[in-house]
């Protein structure tokens, strides 16, 4: 994600931020824009942006505001009294359970990254208000919330993803992630993950990507409930890190492709950043040494191969495990990208880019 700055002060500010820590005034996102704004209050709950050159369409905070969800901006004039991101929900926790409220606010806060992502890359994002049969919706669930003591699923189906909200907490996504054989669980994973299941019905299936698809990914006609009961009987084959970038990514071809969309979205947006920070990977003790030296002085999104993205990638994953290894941490990027993997990315990458 790029940087922001408050622009009343111009002070550094983080994405999820509503106040500039130093100037006090409130901040809202503005996803038109993809700006963080400094506010004044023009009465009755209502804002204008700060500074010239802003408009002076006036603002209100989304409605989700007020449970400390979402710093996002509406326009005054629209009814919707969500934003672009809140407006995708369909179902959230009972809010008068403690615990339902922090971990909810936990799960937006990835929800939200993602919109900006999908936003940045010129992906539809509908809800399925607005379109019920082609449209996006969101619903955080918790156990409690299902009958007979039924566990709540993480998954999606037609363009409902479903959020076990039990994933917002730190030592029980742990825990999972332990049960589950998996290097790699987070919420904002989880979200890369399942909307990539909602995008290859909306950008792969019943198109010309299709085949190719089916040649770099597998069938994707073939029973997907043998497939899932034969990945948790067997496990993944012995070679999978040649040809898959993670053990679950071989289940079936439709878990193969999400789990590369979500890496795809992993590198776009760690990219951006460090793009932002100005950040060079150049190692002193191999100065000159092309496998492990960068200079992310483009942004990624406006890069239009994949494998120029991953010029960048990969030197920068090397500085990120080892930063992470001097503090005792386990490696941010564990994975590897195989040569199949790298064809499976740009994959991804030229679909974006068309429909983007």
């Amino acid at each position: 994600m790029k940087l922001f700055t408050c622009s009343h002060c111009g002070q550094q500010v983080y994405f999820e931020n509503d106040q500039c820590e130093q100037c006090r005034h409130p901040l809202g996102f503005e996803p038109g824009q993809l700006q963080l704004l400094a506010l004044h209050n023009d009465g009755a709950q209502v804002f204008l942006p700060v500074g010239e050159g802003q408009d002076q369409i006036r603002y209100r905070y989304c409605a989700n505001h007020a449970q400390q969800a979402c710093n996002w901006l509406v326009p005054a004039a629209e009814e919707s009294e969500f934003c672009r991101a809140c407006a995708l929900n369909s179902t959230i926790p009972k809010l008068d359970v403690p615990e339902h409220l922090t971990r909810w606010q936990t799960l937006e806060k990835g929800k939200h990254r993602l919109i900006y992502s999908l936003l940045r890359l010129g992906l539809p994002v509908v809800s399925k208000a607005e379109q019920p049969d082609t449209g996006l919706t969101f619903e955080f669930l918790s156990d409690e919330q299902k009958p007979d003591g039924e566990k709540v699923m993480t998954g999606h189906d037609n363009g409902l993803i479903t959020i076990n909200i039990v994933e917002a907490d730190d030592i029980e996504r742990e825990m999972a992630r332990r049960a589950m054989h998996e290097v790699y669980r987070t919420v904002l994973g989880h979200f890369r993950h399942e909307v990539g299941h909602y995008y290859w019905d909306r950008l792969i299936d019943n198109t010309p990507w299709l085949e190719e698809c089916r040649q770099l990914f597998g069938d994707d006609r073939q029973d997907y409930s043998e497939a899932l009961k034969k990945h948790y009987e067997q496990g993944a084959p012995s070679d999978w890190q040649e040809h898959f970038i993670s053990e679950y990514a071989t289940t079936h071809p439709w878990e193969d492709w999400a789990e590369t969309w979500a890496h795809y979205l992993h590198i776009i947006d760690t990219l951006e950043t460090a793009h932002a920070f100005g950040l060079e990977i150049k190692p002193k003790a191999a100065a000159d040494a092309e496998p492990v030296s960068a200079d992310i002085d483009v942004d990624p999104y406006h890069l239009a191969t994949m494998e120029a993205i991953l010029d960048q990638w990969l030197p920068l994953t090397f500085a990120l495990n080892s930063l992470n290894r001097s503090m005792g941490l386990p490696d941010p990027y564990p994975f590897i990208i195989s040569p199949d993997v790298r064809r499976k990315l740009d994959f991804v990458h030229r679909v974006c880019k068309q429909r983007g």
